[in-house]
């Protein structure tokens, strides 16, 4: 609980101005695309409200005409000339509102690319500890349905928000013109209107931010279904899968449910707001005009109807734009819900790297390592110092752990003041019951988490000197469970060295017993794989993953149950394979069958998080301790 205080302390209030914030990211990235766009969406807002101003200086003419009794030939050219005028206008502000909505459907799909793109670098600089404990679907939720909320309002409703909102200052400006007294009945509409929006926006924008949190939850489970359908199948799960399913998707339902009647109801209740406004005008207007009541307006009309039926005009207008406003209020509010979400996401906390020390190619001259830009197959750390020298350390693979304590939370010490040692060529193997702790010591060798006491040296330097990439592209890892990307075979196994080449690759594969199968697929190396490598089996897989550790040729190599879905007589082949690999190399082995670690230089038992016996197969099988029992049998691994 105090971490994740802390880590909300940390972040930014997100209550408040994620919609500045948005804003700002827009006109950062396309400032002059939006100053075309505004000064686009400012001539159609003009074009929109010039009817009524055309139609208040023609019936001023007609009133004028019947008055000297000219007729229609004494009005006729200046009617003429103020059509025309009109025609030019809309001829504008037609080609204005084709600009700008071909600009923002430009605008909208390459903000989206960007801020998508921001959203996958952040997430790699993200430690491994916020998708332990994140649902894979919540954030595959910030891709699909955040961002499309994103899509809604910068495409449709800040441009018409902005529309809008020009259509009513002018529609004001216009409304002062010809009359005081309407215009203040049009300003006691308004407050109605503003109340409503307040109470019934207020309500919705609450439950739309649960509906986009109902939403990831949703997918989220569906993701992890699909991912677990055998399992589900398996154990005749189906009806407690949808049982658990009906649960999620009626909380989604009833969220949904509730956002949208609130939204919902605000459209009807705005435009009848503008029914009894229009009528009240109307009613206003032709008392006043009856009871020839002096006027207050810029243009210092009487009050005609020359001036009340042209506001009836702009009143419904005007009550039809904050009606649109008001409509847009609930996309935008929806757009804050999911904006609020991926502001979340880029505001996490990057893993921290503080290593300074880093990994180069070297050779030797005069029996001294240079570093040299050329790939020469010796690598070196390269240490600078705080007096400006430099030195360098040869990559060997020489790793040692001392008094090492580490808990994934602080409650709860999952290693307890392990020390070990392994110099290069040794290989060290990890044996102990499921939750001693063995993955988690490989895991802080690559520095997946940081430790809490004690130190990890590698060639003689504190690991967390190291910058984090160099120190796992020096490591080797071949995890249980196989994770193959879509691509080719090649591809794949090119995955653990991007420059590596075809011959490398195949090279890798023979190494790991995996050519035989590869050749005989359809199209060999060049086959295609899907959703992790479906059309191959498990050992397969396996196999791959082996051969992709084997064409990144590290010093160091972490194997965590490597050959664990391999039948018998495909692990004694692999293990020929796995036993080249290894020559020469620091690696750690963890395994439940003992019999892949029988030929280790040494072997630590571990139980609750501590090392209780080390020693090599035959000194451990002596002293008949806890290790005695698991080989014999007299204890099985859980």
């Amino acid at each position: 609980m105090k971490p994740e205080k802390q880590m909300k302390k940390r972040r930014p209030p997100m209550d408040k101005g994620v919609l500045g914030r948005l804003l700002k990211m827009l006109f950062r990235d396309y400032k002059w695309t939006l100053v075309v766009v505004t000064v686009c969406v400012a001539i159609v807002a003009f074009a929109s409200t010039v009817a009524s101003i055309f139609m208040n200086k023609y019936l001023l003419l007609m009133e004028e005409a019947l008055k000297t009794g000219g007729g229609w030939a004494s009005i006729r050219d200046e009617v003429i000339a103020n059509v025309l005028l009109m025609v030019v206008i809309y001829a504008f502000g037609w080609i204005a509102s084709f600009l700008y909505t071909r600009l923002m459907a430009i605008l909208t799909q390459k903000f989206l690319n960007r801020t998508r793109k921001k959203m996958f670098a952040k997430m790699q600089t993200l430690p491994l500890r916020y998708f332990d404990t994140h649902h894979h679907g919540d954030v595959m939720s910030y891709y699909t349905n955040d961002i499309d909320t994103l899509r809604e309002l910068v495409s449709r409703c800040l441009p018409q928000f902005l529309n809008s909102g020009l259509i009513i200052v002018l529609l004001v400006y216009n409304m002062l013109r010809l009359s005081l007294w309407m215009t203040l009945v049009i300003a006691l509409g308004v407050v109605g209107m503003t109340f409503v929006t307040k109470i019934i926006g207020g309500n919705s924008a609450r439950y739309f931010l649960k509906q986009q949190k109902s939403i990831a939850k949703t997918e989220g489970f569906v993701e992890e279904m699909m991912h677990g359908q055998k399992v589900v199948k398996v154990f005749c799960h189906e009806a407690q899968s949808q049982k658990e399913f009906d649960e999620v998707n009626e909380q989604l339902c009833a969220d949904a449910t509730k956002a949208n009647r609130f939204a919902n109801i605000l459209m009807p209740i705005m435009g009848n707001i503008g029914n009894i406004l229009y009528v009240l005008i109307a009613f206003v207007g032709g008392v006043l005009v009856m009871m020839n009541a002096p006027n207050i307006s810029i243009t210092g009309q009487a009050m005609t109807f020359a001036v009340v039926l042209p506001f009836l005009g702009m009143a419904r207008q005007f009550t039809n734009n904050v009606s649109q406003l008001s409509q847009q209020m609930n996309s935008i509010v929806m757009a804050m819900a999911g904006a609020k979400r991926i502001f979340e996401l880029l505001d996490e906390e990057p893993e921290v790297d503080d290593g300074y020390v880093t990994l180069v190619n070297a050779k030797e001259v005069d029996g001294e390592i240079v570093e040299c830009a050329e790939r020469t197959g010796l690598w070196a750390w390269k240490h600078p110092h705080g007096d400006g020298s430099v030195t360098y350390t040869r990559l060997r693979g020489d790793v040692r752990i001392e008094g090492m304590d580490f808990g994934y939370v602080p409650e709860k010490t999952v290693l307890k003041n392990v020390t070990l040692y392994a110099e290069p060529g040794q290989k060290v193997a990890f044996v102990g019951a499921t939750g001693a702790g063995k993955t988690t010591i490989t895991n802080l060798i690559n520095r997946f988490y940081d430790i809490d006491d004690g130190k990890i040296r590698y060639d003689g330097i504190n690991i967390n000197k190291i910058k984090k990439a160099d120190l796992r592209r020096s490591l080797g890892v071949v995890l249980q469970d196989t994770n193959l990307f879509t691509g080719t075979v090649m591809e794949n196994i090119r995955y653990g060295k991007l420059d590596a080449t075809d011959e490398e690759c195949i090279a890798a594969a023979k190494l790991a017993h995996a050519d035989d199968f590869i050749t005989r697929l359809p199209d060999g190396y060049q086959t295609m794989l899907s959703a992790g490598g479906s059309n191959l089996s498990q050992g397969q897989r396996q196999l791959l993953s082996i051969a992709r550790a084997a064409v990144a040729d590290p010093p160091v190599m972490i194997l965590d149950e490597a050959t664990s879905s391999i039948d018998t007589r495909t692990e004694a082949l692999v293990q020929k394979g796995m036993d080249a690999l290894m020559k020469g190399r620091t690696v750690f082995v963890i395994a439940h069958r003992l019999s892949t670690v029988r030929n280790s230089d040494v072997i630590m038992v571990l139980e609750q998080g501590e090392i209780i016996e080390r020693g090599s197969h035959q000194k451990l099988i002596e002293e008949k301790g806890k290790y005695y029992q698991l080989y014999t049998g007299a204890f099985e691994l859980e």
